[in-house]
Order: structure tokens, then C-alpha cells, then sequence
């Protein structure tokens, strides 16, 4: 048996699975966990990785590995191979007057035509801008950047600060993938925008090379095929096989619509984001801020647990009996509102019950996704089914509530671990030249069950929201 391995370093927590190369079984797995914040010592999850692979009872017979990471986060090192400050994750919105400040310096259309997306405080062009604006003494020192996946897979091969690392600091050998590259609004079809990425750091460094979907950068000091790794959605999306047709709605940490196309997508409003995927394909994207965590602010609130707020909301009738909940908890990103606050409207004595409220949290989380399959729809995107992924994806309120909420057919994989099995795809991919062909199981089929009064009101109350937020 060929055994490949993929990670998922992820904002919470590290994953690994290690799988049959040939059939996807699962042979084992493993985990660790991830600091909270949203700015992280890259060591913290060096450390992850190397547990996780512990968990997993090692690397023993692995031939193949890569690493898909959360997207955006802003590494920065020095010319020894030094993590000068710690990393600005994709959800700390501290750069969001950068992103303003480069949208006015080079206009929106420019920037989605050069790099298929629009600044947003999410991607790293921003959080450069910030670290120059902000921290000049650090930023003139930054010699290389990188993203999460690019400084681990990195680390991996054996490179690093001198007296951390057998290889040392070789900076021009980082690499990274399309797909990451794809989130950093300094790269796009004609490759990095070195103009771009001057404008927001200040000066030129040295940016990893980016591979093609089955290239290795190299081996691990034990002789371990390396594969580019990925974004965290494009390989959640190689993971799940998505094809044309298909829209993946995960509900995680953050909430994420993505589809699989074969046309680059560019959208000057900045809603979508025209990302590459992880096999040479586009992945035109939407997210969101407030997802999963939405369910676990109204389960403490309610004194129950998942399951429970679940079987609360499907007490309650569709709607929740006009309470209506715009979860921008955390500002959100789309839309783009970054000082936002959430808001619970049309609540009286009488539906102000605990399973009009638990109902009111599924759906207002539900609909945020909603408004971000329609953005990606009218771009001409195909949405023939709607694949349903992420730990909340398990709920039946959370599954019968989609439904109601998309006018599409739902369908539910089984659990896993998507961003690492696709990883795990994308190593086998490096090691036999072939794509690998895994089967996909189905745990869940649902028509749609299309209720559009939900999203009726929930509209108004979100362009309400949005109104405030932007004044």
C-alpha cells in the first residue's frame, strides 16, 4: 500500500490524514491545536504540525505530503529566515483603511482585471500596506513574504532560520501554489503584480515560486515527495472533486461559497473574489465572517448545545415568526464591513421564544451565505447542486433550514476532513503524476424546499444593517 499524507493547518487547529494513494482509504489521522487570535507566532503552528504528525503515530511508510492552509495570513521574514512580527490572519481586520487606501491608489477595475479581486482587509496586499504604514522599522526589514501553507511546506523541506533548520535560510526556495497566490491581491493570470506589491509594502522581497497543481518543490530531509499544498478552499474543493456545476457552501470559522469553473471570473465590486483553484481551474469565491460561531453565541446564550439549538429551531415554524438575525458579529467581509455589528430585528413578547431565536441564528447565518450564491450566480456561474460542508453541515436544522433558505438541491458529504484529504489528493497527485480518482460519500440528499419569504426579510433587515455599518 502507497500511503499519502495532507494537512490541513487551519485557523483552529492543525489536521492530518494519511491515506491509501491508490483507493483514498483512510489509514489514520491526527491533530493539534492552534492559539486563538488573530495575529499568531508562525511557530505556534509549526509546533501544531509536528504534533499532529505525532497524533497520527508519524510519518512511517508516507511517500507523499502537502499542506493546505488557511489563506491570506501575511508571514513575513527576514533576510536570515526570521519571522520578524507575528502573522496578521485573514480575519484581523486592523488593514481595512489599507485596503481603502490601494482601491483609491489603483481603482477597483484595475485591481480585479490585474489580480482577479479587490482589496479587502482579509488579503495580504493589505496587511503589507498596514505593516509599512504602521510598523515602518519592521516592515523595512521583510526580505521575503509568505502565506501560512507556503512558510510551512518551507519548514518542512528542511529550510529556516540558521541553527532551526538543517537547509537554513534559503528565502528563494519558498514556493506556493496558484491558489494561494491567487489571495494575496499582488498576483493573477500573468503572475505576480510586482508594481502591486511594491505599492503596499514599499519595497521589492523576494515571493515564493508558485507551482503548477501536481508540481513538488522538493522532499523532506526523510525523503518525502512534497507537494505545492494549497489554500484552504481550493483544497477543500480538490478534496470534495467539485466540478462545474457544483457550488460548495462551508460553514467553518468563516463561511465560504466557492464554485469550480473553467473561465476565469472577475468582479469589479470586489463581492467575488476570481481566486485560481487547486488544479488549474478558477474558483470564484464569496466569505464570510460569521459562521459557526454564530451557532455557538445563540447555543451559550440559549443553554444548550449544537444538537439542542438545533431541535429548538425546528420548533419553530420558517421564519421564526418575523425574528430576523444579521449576524455581522465580527464586522463581516462580505459585504464588506468591517466595523459592523450584528442585529436581531422584529422580535415582539410573543415570538421572543428560545426556538424563534434558535431558528432566527440558523437562518440569519444561513442567508448570509444565501446573498453569497446569488453574487456568485449572476456572474453566470452554474449552481446545479449545492454541496453542504463544514462541522455544522451535520445539524438536520442546519440541513433542513439550507434548503429552505437556497433554491437549489442540497447535497451533505459525509463528515471529513476536506482541506486535508485534498492535500492528501494533491500529494498523491505529486508522486504519481496522475490526478487520483477517490470516491465521495454522500450522506445527505435534500431537494429544495425554497422559502423565499426568509430571505425577503432578511434582506431588509441586512440592508438596514449595512447602512449603519457604513455610516
Amino acid at each position: 500500500m502507497t500511503l499519502v499524507a495532507g494537512v490541513d493547518s487551519s485557523t483552529q487547529s492543525c489536521k492530518i490524514v494519511i491515506r491509501d494513494a491508490a483507493t483514498g482509504a483512510l489509514v489514520r489521522s491526527g491533530r493539534a491545536p492552534h492559539p486563538d487570535g488573530t495575529e499568531v507566532d508562525p511557530a505556534a503552528w509549526w509546533g501544531a504540525l509536528l504534533s499532529a504528525i505525532a497524533d497520527a503515530g508519524g510519518l512511517d511508510g508516507v511517500e507523499a505530503i502537502a499542506i493546505g492552509g488557511q489563506q491570506h495570513g501575511m508571514v513575513v521574514l527576514d533576510e536570515g529566515g526570521r519571522v520578524i512580527r507575528d502573522a496578521l490572519l485573514w480575519n484581523d481586520t486592523r488593514s481595512a483603511q489599507a485596503a481603502l487606501d490601494l482601491i483609491d491608489e489603483v481603482g477597483a477595475d484595475a485591481y480585479a482585471r490585474r489580480t482577479g479581486v479587490v482589496p479587502v482587509a482579509s488579503f495580504t496586499a493589505t496587511k503589507l500596506r498596514w505593516l509599512r504604514d504602521a510598523e515602518p522599522d519592521a516592515a523595512a526589514r521583510v526580505a521575503a513574504v509568505a502565506l501560512p501553507h507556503d512558510w510551512l511546506t518551507w519548514r518542512l523541506r528542511g529550510y529556516g532560520p540558521a541553527g532551526e533548520s538543517p537547509l537554513g535560510p534559503v528565502l528563494e526556495e519558498l514556493t506556493t501554489d496558484r491558489s494561494d497566490a491567487s489571495g494575496t491581491a499582488y498576483w493573477g493570470p500573468a503572475g505576480y503584480d510586482r508594481e502591486l506589491f511594491v505599492r503596499a509594502l514599499g519595497h521589492d522581497a523576494v515571493l515564493p515560486r508558485v507551482l503548477g497543481p501536481s508540481e513538488s518543490p522538493g522532499r523532506t530531509p526523510d525523503g518525502i515527495v512534497v507537494g505545492a499544498g494549497a489554500g484552504d478552499n481550493a483544497a477543500a474543493a480538490l478534496g470534495l472533486d467539485a466540478a462545474p456545476g457544483d457550488v460548495v457552501v462551508s460553514i467553518g470559522t468563516s463561511g465560504t461559497v466557492f464554485a469550480v469553473t473553467d473561465a476565469a471570473i472577475v468582479d469589479a465590486s470586489g463581492t467575488v473574489a476570481g481566486f485560481a483553484d487547486a488544479s488549474g481551474r478558477s474558483l470564484p469565491l464569496v466569505a464570510t465572517l460569521n459562521a459557526a460561531r454564530v451557532l455557538d453565541a445563540f447555543a451559550r446564550v440559549l443553554g444548550v448545545d449544537h444538537d439542542g439549538l438545533g431541535r429548538l429551531a425546528l420548533d419553530a415554524e420558517p421564519g421564526a415568526s418575523g425574528a430576523v438575525l444579521v449576524p455581522y458579529f465580527e464586522g463581516e467581509r462580505t459585504p464588506n464591513l468591517p466595523d459592523a455589528t450584528a442585529r436581531i430585528e422584529g422580535l415582539t413578547l410573543a415570538n421572543t421564544t428560545p426556538p424563534n431565536l434558535a431558528r432566527a441564528a440558523i437562518e440569519g447565518m444561513l442567508c448570509g451565505l444565501a446573498d453569497g450564491l446569488d453574487a456568485v450566480t449572476a456572474l453566470g456561474v452554474a449552481a446545479d447542486r449545492v454541496l453542504l460542508i463544514g462541522g455544522a453541515a451535520q445539524n438536520p436544522a442546519v440541513r433542513a433550514i439550507a434548503a429552505q433558505v437556497f433554491d437549489a438541491p442540497i447535497t451533505v458529504p459525509a463528515p471529513g476532513e476536506y482541506v486535508a484529504d485534498g492535500a492528501a489528493r494533491q500529494a498523491a497527485w505529486a508522486l504519481t503524476g496522475r490526478r487520483p480518482e477517490w470516491a465521495l460519500e454522500i450522506a445527505a440528499s435534500l431537494p429544495s424546499d425554497h422559502r423565499p419569504r426568509i430571505r425577503e426579510r432578511y434582506a431588509r433587515a441586512a440592508g438596514a444593517a449595512a447602512a449603519e455599518g457604513r455610516s
